[in-house]
């Protein structure tokens, strides 16, 4: 089994579908779908399994996203991204990472769904512009055309990642050293002037703001505020890998209530994506199998 191309390349398609619909959870749904369709191929057929598997995938995607569309029509807050456990080894990959941050998703959910499907398909994994016409039903020079609009689309919104991870890790360590300690001055320090925090709780996290924060010193009073309102001894506060980049995850009584992805610019943190949504919670206790 393990000569499987679909096995081979589970890893592949599953990160295609995450990068499309920003869910784990639809994306496994995906990538089983695509499992199903592939059980019943004649194989002798397929001449190249992986841009076939990869054909199949963005199909079961682009049609997941017309349902999730009307879904988030209805979401209460703002939506935010599911977040996953990575290996420090995603970071290796600048490309990847960049690509699966949160921030990045964010972006992506600007796009329509053909767009996303050809920006993820050609930036990200330099799929040739004919097999991506084949996936999303286009010919070559329409996808060129798409992938030109989607690029200036995402290129005037993306965030900017010059940043190297030593740096990142660094500001993120005193990031989470001044929420443990409680420090208002070294928080200040660390949030940019103009810092910016999302919240997503879906509607099931009492508290969670349902608009952005903007500012240092309203951030930093929200922050320390929720934090002390849990007793020391059922908190604790944990940096981990979070889509390819250092994050922070807060535990209440050993559950893990918050996860924050961090953005860092000029030494100083200038957004936070902060997930309490329980159902977009459950990948934080074993690390996603990424792969371009």
């Amino acid at each position: 089994m393990s000569d499987d191309p679909f096995v081979t390349h589970r890893s592949l398609l599953f990160t295609v579908a995450y990068e499309m619909l920003g869910s784990a959870a639809d994306a496994e749904d995906v990538v089983q779908e695509t499992w199903l369709r592939w059980a019943d191929v004649e194989r002798t057929q397929v001449r190249d399994p992986r841009a076939y598997l990869v054909r199949v995938v963005t199909r079961q995607a682009l049609n997941r996203m017309r349902t999730l569309s009307r879904r988030r029509e209805d979401y209460v807050g703002e939506w935010l991204p599911e977040p996953l456990l990575t290996s420090p080894d995603v970071a290796e990959d600048v490309e990847l990472a960049e690509s699966v941050s949160i921030a990045m998703l964010t972006v992506l959910e600007t796009l329509a769904p053909t767009e996303r499907a050809v920006f993820v398909l050609r930036e990200v994994f330099d799929v040739p512009y004919d097999e991506i016409g084949e996936a999303v039903g286009k010919t070559p020079v329409a996808v060129r055309q798409v992938a030109r609009r989607a690029r200036d689309h995402v290129a005037a919104r993306r965030p900017r990642m010059e940043v190297d991870r030593a740096e990142q890790e660094q500001v993120v360590g005193r990031f989470l050293a001044a929420v443990t300690t409680g420090d208002v001055q070294a928080l200040m320090d660390v949030l940019a002037p103009d810092v910016v925090a999302i919240a997503d709780g879906g509607g099931f996290v009492r508290g969670a703001a349902r608009r952005p924060v903007r500012g240092a010193e309203r951030l930093a009073v929200a922050l320390l505020r929720g934090i002390a309102s849990v007793s020391p001894d059922r908190l604790t506060i944990a940096p981990l890998w979070l889509n390819g980049a250092p994050g922070v995850r807060i535990d209440v009584e050993g559950e893990v209530t918050v996860a924050l992805s961090v953005t860092v610019s000029g030494g100083r943190v200038t957004r936070i994506f902060g997930i309490s949504n329980p159902h977009k919670l459950a990948r934080l206790d074993a690390e996603a199998a990424l792969a371009r």
